[in-house]
């Protein structure tokens, strides 16, 4: 079985799709086609909160805009789990270590 290529959307029609992107120190802001505007703090993604200004913009979309994908840092974010407030699994680590 084949995996659809880069930019091959397998998504239902109705599934939210990012239009622009903005990284700031402290967010990572997302205009999807709707017009809807998601924004989460950027130390949910360590790999990002880390990187340099040129890592963090040298990005692509997943899809038709399912996703961003960082081929620098091999960071992949799904619209939809940002839109479900999900932080990434680097960063839930880091809070369980921090609470033990």
């Amino acid at each position: 079985m084949k995996s659809k290529p880069r930019g091959t959307s397998t998504s239902p029609q109705n599934e939210p799709l990012g239009k622009s992107l903005q990284i700031t120190d402290e967010y990572l802001t997302v205009t999807l086609r709707d017009g809807r505007v998601i924004s989460t703090p950027l130390e949910w993604y360590p790999r990002l909160q880390g990187a340099t200004s040129a890592d963090r913009a040298d990005w692509e979309w997943d899809g038709d805009g399912i996703g961003i994908h960082w081929p620098r840092l091999d960071e992949d974010l799904s619209i939809a789990g940002m839109l479900r407030g999900n932080p990434s699994v680097e960063y839930r680590r880091r809070l369980a270590g921090a609470r033990a």
